[in-house]
């Protein structure tokens, strides 16, 4: 298991679980906490034996979002923007061009930019009682961290801005039925059910899962005749895999397939 200072990280059956454990401030994000998340996510990334991650929150809640406290101490509007860019486009990044399977077990409120950590992941499960929530405007703040590019490709302009300026909680139920989140589960159960998913995953074809996450990033930034290039340019790395190999090998011999995500 790895050190680190504001989460834990340990791994279970091909799985990183991610764990951000500030919970006497509900898990917000400040630079010791953002700069964790990238090593974590970068470890996972990096260690061939992981197929697959799961991040969650310590505590009653997932992520409140930036830690105010530590914004109140930023001394000028410059100040601000730098550390919106040097804290959200290195992590955002990191996160939606990870080559396995994120999944986010959202427990309690994610708010913010912890709702933006939220939506980064490709898949989401939330307790029954989790919600999320576009806090910004409650402290005169507009969206940051990513919330409108996530919020718009997911539910379109309307929710996206009665989200942003009502600022309300969004329950786990309005979440599925609006087609932010994939699963709600009870809550006593959302880490055991989320880890089931991702050890799923993982028995998976995972370097296939990953280029598929590319695919579909590239297919909503451009055109329908530029996305087949890239989806035949995604094909020639999938042909000459070991898992395909095995695939169409395992399906030939009538057996279940032994995928390396390779």
């Amino acid at each position: 298991m790895s050190e680190y200072k504001t989460l834990t990280y340990k791994t279970e059956d091909k799985v990183a679980v991610i764990t951000m454990n500030r919970p006497e401030r509900r898990n917000a994000l400040n630079t010791q906490l953002n700069a964790d998340l990238l090593s974590a996510f970068q470890q996972a990334q990096d260690d061939e034996t992981v197929r697959a991650m799961v991040l969650t929150g310590a505590g009653q809640g997932f992520c409140a979002g930036a830690d105010l406290t530590a914004v109140s101490s930023i001394s000028s509007p410059d100040a601000l923007y730098n550390r919106i860019i040097d804290t959200y486009q290195p992590l955002m990044g990191l996160i939606t061009t990870l080559k396995k399977p994120v999944i986010a077990a959202v427990n309690g409120v994610a708010a913010g930019a912890g709702m933006s950590l939220a939506l980064a992941c490709d898949l989401q499960v939330m307790g029954h009682n989790a919600s999320l929530m576009m806090a910004f405007s409650n402290i005169a703040f507009v969206p940051d961290a990513g919330a409108t590019w996530f919020l718009m490709r997911q539910i379109g302009y309307s929710r996206a801005y009665q989200m942003a300026i009502e600022g309300q909680h969004i329950t786990a139920e309005q979440c599925l039925h609006w087609g932010l989140v994939n699963k709600i589960v009870p809550e006593d159960n959302l880490l055991a059910e989320t880890l089931t998913w991702a050890k799923n995953l993982a028995q998976r074809p995972t370097l296939a899962l990953g280029l598929t996450k590319h695919a579909l990033t590239f297919a909503a930034q451009n055109d329908l005749l530029a996305t087949i290039e890239y989806e035949a340019r995604l094909q020639k790395q999938t042909l000459a895999s070991h898992d395909f190999q095995e695939g169409v090998m395992a399906f030939m011999q009538k057996r279940e397939p032994e995928y390396k995500g390779q």
